[in-house]
């Protein structure tokens, strides 16, 4: 198993990484839309903040020499369904064609009151 700390993500607000490598998959921790150079969620919708979480997770997976068509699994997660249809758009922008099997769920709440989260499994060729 091998611990990623991917260079252009956002720095781990806690006791995680970027990223865990095993065998020939990459679990990716949940990125919010966190700036990775300011610490920050700058966006106030959740179509800019889905924006920079596609952004920081295609930041983790180029670390690791993967694109976003190796992603097999997504989980997402908003701090508010009625964001669904916004979010969704966002999302499959930014996969270009791809379709991961994905789950999306409501949660309470998010890290600095973010908007959305999203998790993901890649697979190395």
């Amino acid at each position: 198993m091998q611990q990623i700390n991917a260079e252009g993500a956002p720095k781990a607000l806690g006791p995680y990484v970027s990223a865990i490598r095993t065998g020939n998959l990459l679990f990716c921790s949940g990125q919010t839309g966190i700036n990775p150079d300011t610490n920050r969620v700058e966006a106030e919708t959740v179509e800019g903040q889905t924006k920079q979480v596609m952004q920081n997770l295609k930041a983790v997976l180029g670390d690791q020499g993967l694109e976003m068509s190796n992603i097999v699994k997504c989980n997402v997660y908003l701090s508010d369904m009625s964001n669904f249809e916004k979010m969704n758009t966002v999302y499959g922008k930014m996969l270009e064609g791809h379709k991961p099997a994905r789950t999306t769920v409501a949660v309470a709440g998010l890290p600095l009151n973010a908007l959305v989260e999203i998790e993901c499994i890649a697979e190395f060729p």
